[in-house]
């Protein structure tokens, strides 16, 4: 049983991850990649680790995913241009999917890593004291920076947003709201 929901959540986290990167629409981009953080929590509740699926579904799928869709409504972003491959892109991508091939490969030829016994390793999904530990001294500054980041992220929207404002770029109104009255007066 276990086996066949760890198979359905990771087929699920691996489609929604593939709608997400090849989506042309911002918003099913973001929907596809919030459905996707929401297999992996899946994925966290079988194996036990109950608070990172439930830091992730808070954290990311709660706050990151909807920062991100309040950014794509605000700058309106329908629909992305078709991109064309330039010289720099296609080298880009030769090399990343080199670099992809060359770790697979790295890793499949390397045979059995040396593993610990499992007494030896810490439970550290079990606790949450040893993740507050672990947080505040060891990734202390990895997690500043993502607040940092964050707070970055917030602040470029609401300057973005100050900038439509005092261009008096509003967003359009939709047809449906515009009162007959006023716009046959207005053409009078």
């Amino acid at each position: 049983m276990l086996d066949t929901l760890f198979t359905v959540f990771a087929t699920f986290a691996l489609l929604f991850a593939l709608g997400a990167v090849l989506s042309p629409n911002a918003i099913n981009a973001a929907l596809c990649f919030l459905l996707c953080l929401v297999s992996v929590a899946g994925i966290f509740v079988l194996l036990e680790a109950y608070l990172l699926a439930v830091l992730l579904v808070l954290v990311y799928a709660g706050a990151v995913v909807a920062l991100f869709l309040f950014i794509i409504m605000l700058l309106d972003l329908k629909q992305v241009s078709a991109w064309k491959f330039r010289g720099i892109s296609a080298l880009a991508g030769v090399v990343g999917a080199g670099l992809l091939v060359a770790g697979v490969l790295a890793v499949a030829t390397r045979g059995q890593l040396d593993s610990l016994p499992a007494a030896m390793i810490p439970a550290l999904g079990a606790d949450l004291k040893a993740y507050a530990h672990a947080l505040f001294t060891t990734y202390l500054l990895p997690v500043q920076v993502m607040g940092f980041l964050l707070l970055a992220a917030m602040l470029g929207v609401i300057v973005l947003s100050k900038k439509f404002i005092a261009q008096g770029e509003a967003p359009a109104a939709s047809p449906a709201l515009d009162s007959q009255p006023a716009t046959q007066a207005a053409q009078k």
